[in-house]
């Protein structure tokens, strides 16, 4: 499971926004599918660009980020490595990529359910959930050391 943290809970809520508001979503193009949305989030990168790069490598998402070399880090390796460097796994992307992992779908509004890995609202719906997830995750891994916090305020108000 993805390593919770700000940015990619921020990519995936922006990425989920930007298909609201109508960025272009096909399925079956690198640039602008599952994965290719999210990445125009985290590198600003256009779908052209994407594309362009995504086709250095054969297959889709899921097969790219199984083949990426960490060595030589072709252009679609570039790729994977901007996703992997945001705290997802190649397992992460495979789920995007299909919209399959069981405990984001347990998060969906509503509950759980199966999507379809080509409908936009889907797509909206499964990244949101897997934003909930992970800053779920965030917060319960949040842990607050009360006398580190409150020592120095009871000094300023003397009464330690």
């Amino acid at each position: 499971m993805a390593h919770p943290n700000i940015t990619l809970i921020t990519a995936l809520r922006n990425a989920a926004t930007q298909l609201k508001e109508g960025a272009h979503y096909a399925w079956g193009h690198h640039g602008a599918c599952n994965c290719g949305n999210l990445l125009q989030v985290i590198t600003k990168l256009s779908k052209e660009e994407i594309l362009t790069y995504a086709h250095t490598s054969p297959g889709e998402w899921t097969e790219i980020a199984e083949e990426s070399c960490q060595i030589t880090h072709t252009p679609a390796g570039l790729l994977i490595q901007q996703l992997e460097s945001i705290g997802l796994t190649t397992t992460d992307i495979r789920h995007i990529e299909y919209l399959t992992d069981r405990a984001i779908l347990e998060q969906l509004e509503g509950g759980f359910r199966w999507l379809k890995r080509n409908e936009r609202a889907d797509v909206i719906a499964y990244f949101e959930a897997f934003a909930r997830l992970l800053e779920d995750q965030l917060v319960a891994n949040v842990q607050i050391d009360f006398h580190t916090l409150v020592s120095p305020l009871a000094e300023k108000l003397e009464i330690a």
